[in-house]
C-alpha cells in the first residue's frame, strides 16, 4: 500500500511538474506573471521586442528540482532574481566601460553620406536613439542606482495553487476509480 500511494505522489509531482513548466513558460508570451503584467520598457532600445527575452537564456534556463515530496522550480542564471523580484543595481567602473563600449558601437553603426553628414533612414535615427541612450547610462556616477523593476516569471500564486490542486484532484480521483474497480472484480 506505501508503494502505491509513494507512486501517486511521485505521478502527482510529475503532472504539476508539466503543467507548471509549460505555465512559467507561458509567462514569457503574456509578458505578465499569469494575470500581473509586467511593467513596460522605458529604455529606446528594442521597444518593441518582448520583456526579459533577448537571446531567449532565462525563458530557457527555467528548471525543476523533485524530490520525495515537493516540486521547486528555479533558473541558474545569475540576473534571474533581479528581474523575478526587481530591485537596484549600483553602477560600477566596470559597467561604465561596458556602457562606453556599447555607445561606441551604436554610433560607429550609423549611416553616413559621401560628405560626412548622418542619414535620416529608419536605421540611422533608431541607432542615434540607441548611442544616445548608452552615452547616458554612461555617464551616471559611480555609485548611481538603477531601478529594475519586478517582472516575475517563477513563483507561488493563486494561478499556481490551483493548477496543483486540479491535477492532485484528477490523480486521486482516477486513483480512487481504479481503485473502486480492482476491489469490485
Amino acid at each position: 500500500m506505501e508503494k502505491e500511494l509513494n507512486r501517486l505522489i511521485r505521478q502527482m509531482l510529475r503532472d504539476i511538474e508539466v503543467e507548471l513548466t509549460d505555465e512559467f513558460d507561458k509567462n514569457f508570451e503574456r509578458e505578465a506573471f499569469f494575470s500581473e503584467a509586467w511593467e513596460r520598457r522605458r529604455s529606446p532600445i528594442r521597444q518593441d521586442g518582448h520583456l526579459l527575452v533577448d537571446t531567449g537564456r532565462l525563458r530557457q534556463s527555467i528548471s525543476c528540482k523533485m524530490d520525495a515530496d515537493s516540486i521547486t522550480f528555479s533558473s541558474t542564471l545569475p540576473y534571474a532574481a533581479i528581474h523575478n523580484e526587481g530591485g537596484e543595481i549600483t553602477v560600477t567602473a566596470k559597467m561604465k566601460r561596458f556602457f562606453w563600449a556599447k555607445y561606441y558601437e551604436a554610433s560607429g553603426s550609423f549611416g553616413r553620406r559621401k560628405d560626412g553628414s548622418l542619414r535620416k533612414d529608419k536605421r540611422t535615427v533608431r541607432l542615434g536613439t540607441e548611442a544616445e541612450f548608452w552615452r547616458l547610462m554612461a555617464l551616471m556616477k559611480v555609485g548611481s542606482k538603477v531601478k529594475i523593476p519586478r517582472r516575475r516569471f517563477l513563483g507561488a500564486s493563486p494561478e499556481v495553487e490551483e493548477a496543483a490542486k486540479e491535477i492532485i484532484k484528477e490523480n486521486l480521483t482516477e486513483y480512487f476509480k481504479n481503485l473502486k474497480n480492482k476491489l469490485e472484480q
